[in-house]
């Protein structure tokens, strides 16, 4: 169940104690993939994980904005302060818990977001009002995951299998052409730029080429699967 399209009589009647929230973030994804790729993508990660579940999930909405102040440079980017995303993330889930859907799987899209999740998500949880987990895509993909770029093959590759409409695929190639092979300036084991324009023109990262369709539908079957696993197993953790 969609909680933002159901009403709340629904939502009363609903006989579970899970929840799944998608959280992306709004930025920067080279001339190709629209700002929203993030937030698209893990609503459709968690959509796709709540069918692919044996039983019943409410599904969140999608909380839009991250922590993603690296991509600055680049119009139409919005970020706000890991205290921030950490303190709307966490208050979103205690209004859940409040409702009874205390069992939580955060569904992220976006690598920025990934640490101030996890603290969240452990505060939370040692807090008691409820027990949540953040779950990242691209991260249970399998051997794909090493494909994880910015705007590159992963991120097109699902946008091409359920936002096909929003991909401008006749500046696929100026997306490979004006980006990078590699995400930072590593020296040292220390990654010296702190911003992504320091390393890549046009904000992509990886080829995008190589993300189509098929190998969308494939990232998306693996991440749904993955997701359903986990649900399965926050829905019979002893809590005690």
């Amino acid at each position: 169940m969609r909680l933002s399209e159901a009403t709340w009589t629904a939502v009363a009647d609903l006989d579970t104690d899970l929840a799944l929230l998608p959280v992306g973030s709004t930025e920067q994804h080279g001339p190709h993939a629209p700002l929203g790729t993030d937030a698209l993508n893990a609503e459709s990660i968690a959509e796709a994980g709540a069918a692919a579940f044996d039983g019943d999930v409410l599904v969140g909405p999608t909380i839009p904005v991250g922590v993603a102040e690296e991509h600055r440079a680049f119009d139409g980017t919005l970020w706000v302060s890991p205290d921030t995303f950490r303190a709307y993330v966490r208050e979103t889930i205690e209004s859940l818990a409040h409702h009874g859907f205390d069992r939580i799987v955060v569904v992220n899209g976006h690598g920025g977001n990934v640490e101030a999740l996890a603290e969240c998500c452990r505060r939370v949880s040692r807090g008691g009002d409820a027990y949540a987990v953040s779950f990242t895509w691209f991260d249970a993909v399998g051997e794909h995951s090493s494909d994880m770029g910015h705007g590159g093959p992963l991120e097109t590759a699902l946008l091409r299998h359920t936002h096909p409409e929003l991909v401008r695929e006749n500046r696929i190639e100026e997306a490979r052409d004006g980006g990078s092979d590699h995400w930072g300036e590593w020296v040292s084991g220390v990654n010296l730029a702190h911003d992504s324009d320091e390393f890549t023109d046009n904000g992509v990262v990886g080829d995008p080429t190589d993300g189509d369709a098929e190998r969308g539908e494939k990232l998306e079957s693996l991440a749904a699967d993955a997701l359903a696993s986990l649900v399965a197993a926050v829905e019979t953790r002893n809590l005690d």
